[in-house]
């Protein structure tokens, strides 16, 4: 009888070790920089002409890498200011980290396609709808950053550039070939027949073209994928922004629309970023990225 209660004992014991303690978080992890190395990312140069008679030929010329939280700081180029500052699953710290992206250090030119890339943790199949989470912060301007999802496998990501791109967007202050100059505020991707009106600025609370994305403040996006085929209402997505002037988490935008539409499962994260030409570069101010989350269906909570 003594070995049947020690027995009973135990097995209750177990049972209560094993029950759960909290609801698993919807949010998946793409990253949250915490690591020292950027571990899943692939980095590609693919129309580096950075070489010129001022410069030598930078190989790998993009500046992509993990830095840490300092409260010293005074901007994002290494911490987070105003009313969101770089809050990750723990407060604040030394061991809590963010991607900076450059398309190349101060003063190299001509990097025109400088891409990272990282597979998400599951596949955004057709006719599934995810919602994607991410933090960012403008370093400093001039720049231009373009960032979303893509279709494509590594290979054909570097063969395509922009164009593997599916729901972008994009962060740029640079002239337009026609001589029309963006202003630093937060776009998505269009359908126009204009070649250079091919992304919108995002809406403020008063449905007014917002404002630009103000240096060294951390903005929170959550941006809705629809990733059913076009003849079911999909191959778009709805944003939504918090930070700067979006004092609270906004609908900023609605049904912007893919870039490629390819009807394909959705599968790597992707950055890209670009110093314009040598002979009329665009500048290298870069883009802070931290907490990059995905969860099925619409889900405006913040992840953590």
């Amino acid at each position: 009888m003594k070995y049947l209660l020690l027995a009973s004992t135990s097995f209750l014991l177990t049972a209560c070790y094993l029950l759960p303690t909290q609801t698993p978080s919807p949010w998946l992890v793409i990253d949250a920089f915490n690591n020292e190395s950027l571990t899943g990312w692939q980095l590609a140069d693919t129309q580096n002409d950075t070489e010129s008679y001022a410069s030598p030929f930078k190989a790998n010329a993009q500046v992509t890498e993990i830095r840490f939280y300092d409260p010293r700081a005074a901007s994002c180029a290494a911490l987070g200011k105003g009313n969101h500052t770089n809050i990750s699953p723990t407060l604040p710290n030394a061991s809590n980290g963010y991607l900076i992206k450059k398309p190349a250090a101060d003063g190299v030119v001509g990097n025109r396609k400088a891409l990272s890339f990282k597979a998400l943790p599951v596949p955004v199949n057709v006719g599934d709808t995810y919602t994607f989470y991410t933090k960012i912060c403008v370093e400093r301007f001039p720049n231009n950053h373009a960032f979303g999802i893509s279709n494509m496998q590594p290979a054909d990501i570097i063969k395509h550039g922009y164009n593997a791109f599916e729901p972008t967007l994009r962060v740029t202050d640079k002239y337009e070939s026609n001589g029309y100059k963006n202003d630093g505020s937060l776009m998505v991707k269009i359908d126009s027949t204009g070649k250079y009106r091919q992304y919108a600025s995002v809406k403020n609370a008063d449905n007014k073209i917002s404002q630009p994305l103000t240096v060294g403040e951390w903005y929170e996006i959550w941006y809705v994928v629809n990733n059913a085929t076009v003849e079911n209402g999909g191959q778009v997505y709805s944003v939504y922004v918090k930070g700067g002037e979006f004092s609270q988490q906004t609908l900023a935008y609605e049904s912007a629309n893919f870039r490629m539409k390819r009807e394909l499962p959705l599968i790597y994260f992707l950055a890209n970023s670009n110093t314009g030409p040598i002979d009329k570069p665009y500048g290298n101010g870069g883009l802070a990225y931290d907490d990059i989350y995905m969860s099925k269906g619409v889900n405006l909570s913040t992840p953590y």
